[in-house]
Parts: C-alpha cells; sequence; structure tokens
C-alpha cells in the first residue's frame, strides 16, 4: 500500500470521526434533554475531541515531508497532551453523577496526580530522546521508555475504571454502562500503543467511545424528560380533581337537605353515592398507577346517580358495557361524563339530556365510547369545558392510548377513547 493510499485512508477516517464528534457537539449544546453539568462535560470533552482530531489531521498532511520536522514535533506533543485532558474530566463527571462532594476527594486528587505526572513527562520529553524523537528529516523514533510516557495515561484510565465500578451501586444503571463503554476500548488501544504504535487507533478508540457514552446518556437523560412530563401531566390531572366545583358539592348537598325531609331513603342512597364519588376522586388523587375499568365505572356510576337525583327526569343514563377487563389511568371516564351533563344539560329541555355509556374490544385495544344528545361539541372552544379532555387525552397518550372527539349523525357529541393494554 503506497504512502498516499494510506494518507488518503487517514484523512477519511479522520473526517468521519469530525463529523460525528461535531454532531455530538451540537446535540450537546442544543438539545434541552441534558442538565448544566452534563451539557457543560460533553460540550468540554467534545471540544478537546475536535482538537484531537484536528491535531490527528495535521500529524497525517505533514508527518512525509521531511521539511516539516518542526511542525511535526509540535503536533506529537499535542497528540499526546489533548487525550490526556479528559481523563480528570471524566472523574469530575464521575463525582457528580454519584452525588460525592469534588473538594478534597481522594479520587480526584489521585486523577489530578497521576495526570500532573503524564504531563511532566511530556515536557521533559521535549528535551531527551530516551522517550520518543523527531528526527531531522520529520521521522518519529520511539525511544526506549517511550512506555514510561504512556503508563500514566493508561493508569488514569485504570484509576477511574476502579473509581466507577467502585461507586456501580451509586450510579444510574446507563451511567455507568456508558463510562465502561468510554472506558475499556480506550484501555485497550493505549496498552497496544505502549508496544505498537496504534495512535490512528487512540482517535478513534476515544471519539467512538464518547459518542457511545453520549448516546447512552442522551437515551436515559430523553428517559428522564419523557418521565418528568408525565408527573407533570399527573399533577396536572390532580389540580383539576382537586378543583371540584363548588356549585356540585353545594347543590348536591342542597338536595340532600331537602330530601331528608320528602324522601328520606333516598336521601340516605344520595348520601351513600355522592360518598362513593368523593372517595373515588380522593383516591385518584393519591394513585399514580393504572386502574381496573370497573373502578372507574364504578365512579362514574356514584357520580351520575348523584347528578340524576338534581335533575330527576331531565337526565337519563344507558349502559353498554360488557367488556370491563382493562386498566386505565384514574379520572378517564368520570370527568367526560361530567364534560357531557355540565354542558349538555338544558332543564328546560323536554328530551332531557340522554348519556349512552359503551364499550368494546377491538383491533385498536379496549374501546370506550360516551355519547350524548347535548347541543354538541364545538372544536374553536378552548374554554375551561374541554380543559377536562385535555387533562385526559394527554394522560391517555402518555401509556399510548388516544381520545377522539366528534359530533353525533343525530345531533349530540361522541367522544371515543382507545386504552392500549
Amino acid at each position: 500500500m503506497t504512502t498516499e493510499t494510506i494518507q488518503y485512508i487517514y484523512c477519511f477516517m479522520g473526517g468521519a470521526l469530525l463529523t460525528l464528534v461535531l454532531l455530538g457537539l451540537l446535540a450537546a449544546a442544543c438539545l434541552p434533554a441534558l442538565d448544566k453539568w452534563n451539557k457543560r462535560f460533553f460540550i468540554s470533552s467534545f471540544i478537546v475531541l475536535i482538537l484531537s482530531i484536528i491535531a490527528y489531521f495535521i500529524d497525517v498532511l505533514v508527518y512525509t515531508n521531511p521539511s516539516l520536522a518542526l511542525a511535526e514535533t509540535i503536533v506529537a506533543f499535542w497528540e499526546t497532551f489533548l487525550p490526556s485532558l479528559l481523563m480528570p474530566l471524566l472523574t469530575g463527571y464521575i463525582l457528580y453523577s454519584s452525588g460525592e462532594n469534588r473538594r478534597h476527594n481522594l479520587f480526584l486528587r489521585s486523577i489530578l496526580v497521576i495526570w500532573s505526572v503524564h504531563f511532566i513527562l511530556l515536557l521533559i520529553t521535549q528535551f531527551t530522546k530516551c522517550i520518543y524523537d523527531i528526527t531531522p528529516d520529520n521521522q518519529f523514533i520511539r525511544g526506549p521508555l517511550y512506555p514510561v510516557l504512556i503508563a500514566p495515561m493508561v493508569t488514569l484510565i485504570g484509576v477511574n475504571l476502579a473509581g466507577v465500578i467502585r461507586r456501580r451501586h451509586q450510579l444510574k444503571r446507563k451511567h455507568f454502562i456508558a463510562i465502561l463503554v468510554y472506558l475499556i476500548p480506550l484501555m485497550i488501544a493505549m496498552v497496544f500503543q505502549m508496544f505498537v504504535s496504534v495512535f490512528p487507533l487512540i482517535v478513534a478508540a476515544v471519539s467512538l467511545s464518547a459518542l457511545s457514552m453520549f448516546g447512552i446518556i442522551m437515551a436515559d437523560q430523553v428517559d428522564q424528560s419523557k418521565k418528568q412530563e408525565r408527573e407533570i401531566s399527573d399533577q396536572r390531572a390532580r389540580i383539576t380533581v382537586l378543583q371540584m366545583r363548588p356549585h356540585f358539592i353545594y347543590n348536591t348537598m342542597m338536595s340532600i337537605y331537602y330530601l331528608c325531609v320528602q324522601n328520606p331513603q333516598k336521601a340516605q342512597q344520595v348520601t351513600l353515592d355522592f360518598t362513593t364519588y368523593l372517595r373515588k376522586n380522593f383516591n385518584a388523587i393519591a394513585g399514580d398507577e393504572t386502574i381496573p375499568f370497573s373502578e372507574e365505572l364504578e365512579h362514574t356510576r356514584a357520580y351520575l346517580a348523584v347528578e340524576q337525583a338534581q335533575f330527576e327526569d331531565n337526565l337519563f343514563v344507558e349502559y353498554d358495557t360488557p367488556h370491563t377487563l382493562f386498566r386505565l389511568p384514574p379520572l378517564t371516564l368520570q370527568p367526560i361524563v361530567e364534560n357531557a351533563v355540565k354542558h349538555g344539560m338544558d332543564p328546560d329541555s323536554d328530551e332531557g339530556l340522554h348519556i349512552y355509556i359503551k364499550t368494546a374490544k377491538t383491533d385498536k385495544g379496549n374501546e370506550i365510547i360516551v355519547e350524548d344528545n347535548g347541543p354538541g361539541f364545538q372544536p374553536s372552544d378552548d374554554h375551561e369545558p374541554h380543559i377536562a379532555l385535555k387533562n385526559v387525552r394527554r394522560r391517555l397518550e402518555a401509556i399510548g392510548g388516544s381520545l377522539t372527539v366528534s359530533s353525533r349523525a343525530e345531533g349530540g357529541t361522541k367522544v371515543s377513547i382507545i386504552v392500549q393494554n
């Protein structure tokens, strides 16, 4: 293989690595999923890698020119020095991720001492030929003590490996795996470098390992971000539950008050239904997990029984729910039915409000349909009536479900819910 071909291969490899690292730098700087400390660590690491690859590029361009021995000497220094900067950065990251204080930390102090030894040896190298030498005709010659220069770098990697293994229970599993992915290929490349010149392998190992680590941690950060979004969604739903309509509670209590005289038996039943409704609401506030549909249906029945006691002959409900063996987020069906009553009821209507609740097992999943013959749904209306629908839709989408609202051909509104189980 000719020198020109080797040079071309090295340039191609360096260009590919530089492109990947630049993309990593751009992602670290722009993506919002990373917190401030992670962002700083990866931006700093990628900048060091970019400088290392640039030094590698310059080396590829000058090492074949006998008149550029001085340039080769300078480049060789930076090619050896820059990768070593990554190790103290990584140590700081390990301590941060494991929740340890970096001040007066023995682990960090040990790394800084070893790194200082490496730097001092690199400075000494510039004044002796025992470690390596750049001849006047631009030839890189490894001296008998060359492994001594690489030994501190191998030690830095080894100490970091020991440090991360010791802290494996304090680190997130993905972070622990990511750091191992970063260090092990680099350790293998550096051990080879002690005995055989494999510098292009080192550049590739460092770059690809850093990118792999970045990818794993980014995936973890995205998962955390999604989890936070779900938690925020749940909190919004709970706030909605807490903001129960004061007039609904007032009207219910007044209905019970009058029924105590007019129909004590019915007053007793309405009190029981209202108690069930309140208990289910408060359970939904405290719970995070999905619940059986039968529980949500019981909650909805209790709510509708209370409303029917108030509206007497103006509210009619039909249930067709043969399929109940599935789970769903709490407060999925009840808010939709409450929305139908709240915005569909017209006390002056002779026909009254009819609500139909149906369930079925379909190819799409578990389907719940709520229909009413009220005034119909206005998609452009973004005021309070549809906040409940938005909260339900958001929580369903978090578990792969969906909610669609449409108008009925006979007049009124149809809400279709799909729950995946």
